[in-house]
């Protein structure tokens, strides 16, 4: 044992590839064509191709998959009544970010009680997800965990980077080699230049290390993202919601050469909540 590396380490657990994962819930036809299509839908309402409004709409986050899925079914049926106007993008939270300490989300503890069965995590989302899609209703997360994306990615049709983590660089290398649109919330401050610059680094093709369908680290050469958006969450005490926040964001995104493709967070700051 070292007396210089990972002293503060108590124990490191082999867990299962990405490949491995997917292998025991693999994507069908029926999954992918639903991906696929909730991706494109999604990209032609944030180029103005498409008329209806995303609404992005789910539980916090998930700690019961059954409750999920009944909550699924329901929001199908209500996608399917108000289609011509709104797609319905299913909230599907697995990790959760903690400004101290606290349950980490699904993934990370599954039987929320500190035993952090991290493979039984990961199986229990994949299998949730594809449940999901196959009702034909797409799936919206947030992207964490900058290894996640490569056990769950393929069933997802628009990720979200959090307030926390729109400045890291980390999370902009990896939302440029995302296969989905990536919304940017504003800084918890309520500015939106941190939003702003991270979809200009975003849109740019980086070099980064990461793991491979095998489990192997490797190194990602990316193309740049071209859907990245801002997501307005309000911040510092206030709501920026309203019309006069939305023309000036646009601005921000014009002046930057920017597409202005703004989603409104409903909650966080903009909910006044305390």
């Amino acid at each position: 044992m070292s007396a210089i590396d990972n002293i503060n380490v108590a124990l490191q657990e082999l867990l299962a590839t990405p490949a491995t994962i997917k292998q025991k819930l693999p994507l069908s036809q029926r999954a992918e064509q639903s991906v696929l299509e909730g991706r494109r839908t999604v990209e032609a309402i944030l180029d103005h191709r498409d008329p209806r409004i995303i609404v992005v709409v789910g539980p916090c986050s998930i700690h019961d998959v059954d409750a999920a899925m009944e909550y699924a079914q329901k929001l199908k049926k209500l996608s399917d009544s108000v289609q011509d106007t709104l797609y319905l993008v299913m909230r599907v939270y697995f990790e959760k970010p903690r400004t101290s300490t606290g349950w980490k989300g699904l993934i990370n503890d599954p039987d929320m009680d500190d035993s952090f069965h991290l493979e039984k995590g990961l199986t229990l989302a994949r299998k949730l997800l594809l449940d999901v899609v196959e009702l034909g209703l797409p799936t919206g997360t947030e992207a964490l965990d900058p290894i996640m994306p490569q056990y769950i990615s393929d069933l997802i049709s628009w990720t979200a980077i959090g307030a926390r983590t729109t400045e890291s660089q980390t999370h902009r290398e990896m939302s440029s080699g995302l296969s989905t649109p990536v919304g940017f919330k504003n800084g918890t401050d309520g500015s939106v230049d941190v939003a702003i610059n991270a979809m200009k680094s975003a849109s740019s093709p980086h070099h980064f290390l990461g793991i491979n369908q095998q489990g192997q680290c490797s190194v990602f050469r990316t193309k740049g993202n071209p859907y990245g958006h801002v997501v307005l969450r309000g911040g510092g005490a206030k709501t920026n919601y309203d019309a006069e926040s939305i023309a000036d964001c646009e601005q921000v995104l014009r002046q930057a050469g920017l597409a202005e493709r703004i989603v409104v967070d409903c909650s966080h700051a903009n909910s006044n909540k305390q």
